[in-house]
């Protein structure tokens, strides 16, 4: 017997001695009593398997070079030697997230579909109950900052549905893994000490840096930088707050829209229908023309208003701004559409948030339909996508509403059974195939 646990104890310290080392968070256990050693030994003791070690990488190593080398800057930046050496001592690279570097929807989504699930009746509907709930902050929030309160809300919806939806990424892996690897380094690095300042400030904690792959947070994304700049304590707890109170996310939004040049009592813009013949080649948001030379092309708004209205002048400067060409909606955008593209460089991003709040404030949809045979879909209506997809047996995850890379494959899959084009999109052909 006693040369039996001899042998044993031997194995289980050889194995010890090969395995890597790693540190893990000491619980409670509960005492188990151990198994009743056998009544005859075996002629021969099994080999105990050990894991093979991980070896660093020569990526791993290059990237802790990069946080080394990055020190200095840091520290010129603003960061403390001891917050920059806390918070990188055992930071680790997601190297997942450079793919997501050169793709992003508002850019690679046709318009009609980045369009139908942002602004849909469900988010039209709760932010309405937002605008309710929120009522007496966003009145002293529109007279602080004279951004109307459909328009603050309509970002917080688009943003994280109405801080519901926060992202996945601690921000100092993200920005630390886009600070050393992928293009636009200097950019990240800037927004990487940002989040350390904010850190050692003790506005929040770390567990609380959680967002976007590129870095964005809070219940309506700000980048840590703008956060710096930008971010307001609205409620007068003493805290810049973006993740936990809506009141600082709501009043933070309003401040950067003003700093963008919002105008207050201006519109960001309309639906206008153009004469048939003209041309509108050259014409975009940012090459602007007072509103006479409009009227004078004979540019009238779809829903027969006058254009020149409220604070509207034949000076007021307009750009035409035209999505998906001269045969779908085309629109006239004012400066404030511009204060709504700096929070995200995107015509499509702007245009969302710009539609959310007129529909918020009950005005009717874009009266001119998109150029194409298969409009989007709801988030409803893709949840329905969703678990029809499920229901065939396809491993997609839940059924959200979010239109991911699984879920559009198994749509191709399908289509190609169908005998439908395979392009993966979850529009209203495939929907109302699925129906039949």
């Amino acid at each position: 017997m006693k040369k039996y646990l001899v042998i044993c104890v031997s194995l289980i310290l050889s194995a010890c001695a090969t395995s890597e080392v790693k540190v893990v968070e000491t619980k409670k256990l509960t005492p188990v009593t151990p198994p009743p050693l056998p009544t005859q030994l075996p002629t021969s003791v099994p080999k105990l398997s050990t894991p093979t070690p991980r070896l660093p990488t020569i990526a791993d190593s290059n990237f802790k070079s990069c946080l080394i080398n990055l020190r200095a800057s840091a520290l010129s930046a603003g960061v403390n030697p001891n917050t920059y050496d806390q918070y990188t001592q055992n930071l680790a690279p997601d190297y997942s997230i450079l793919e997501k570097l050169d793709y992003q929807p508002e850019f690679s989504t046709p318009i009609w579909d980045y369009l139908s699930g942002l602004v849909d009746e469900e988010r039209i509907q709760t932010g309405r109950q937002k605008l309710l709930q929120y009522q007496n902050e966003l009145v002293r929030i529109s007279q602080i900052y004279g951004v109307p309160a459909q328009t603050v809300v309509a970002v917080w919806g688009v943003e994280s549905n109405f801080g519901t939806i926060g992202g996945k990424y601690p921000l100092l892996q993200a920005l630390g893994t886009l600070s050393c690897e992928g293009r636009r380094q200097s950019y990240f690095r800037t927004e990487f000490f940002a989040t350390m300042r904010i850190l050692q400030r003790g506005d929040l904690t770390q567990q609380q840096m959680v967002g976007s792959w590129a870095g964005a947070f809070g219940q309506t994304q700000f980048m840590p930088s703008t956060y710096e700049r930008l971010a307001v304590d609205f409620d007068g707890d003493g805290r810049r707050d973006l993740v936990s109170s809506a009141p600082d996310a709501l009043a933070s939004t309003a401040n950067f829209l003003k700093k963008a040049g919002w105008q207050t009592g201006m519109p960001w813009g309309f639906e206008v229908k153009i004469p048939q013949g003209m041309s509108i080649a050259g014409e975009s948001r940012k090459n602007k023309k007072p509103l006479s030379t409009w009227i004078s092309k004979g540019l009238k708004r779809v829903d027969g208003a006058p254009i020149l209205q409220g604070n509207l002048t034949e000076s007021s400067m307009a750009g035409l701004m035209s999505p998906a060409g001269a045969n779908g909606p085309v629109f006239l955008v004012f400066k404030n559409f511009d204060a709504i593209y700096g929070y995200n460089a995107a015509e499509s991003y702007a245009l969302a948030i710009a539609h959310l709040s007129d529909r918020l404030e009950g005005k009717p949809a874009f009266q001119t339909a998109w150029p194409t045979d298969d409009v989007g879909t709801s988030r409803a209506e893709r949840r329905q996508i969703q678990n029809y997809l499920l229901a065939k047996g396809y491993d997609i995850g839940a059924a959200d509403g979010l239109i991911g890379d699984k879920t559009r494959q198994a749509i191709k899959n399908e289509q190609m059974k169908m005998g439908l084009a395979p392009t993966g999109r979850a529009g209203q052909l495939f929907l109302n195939a699925i129906k039949r």
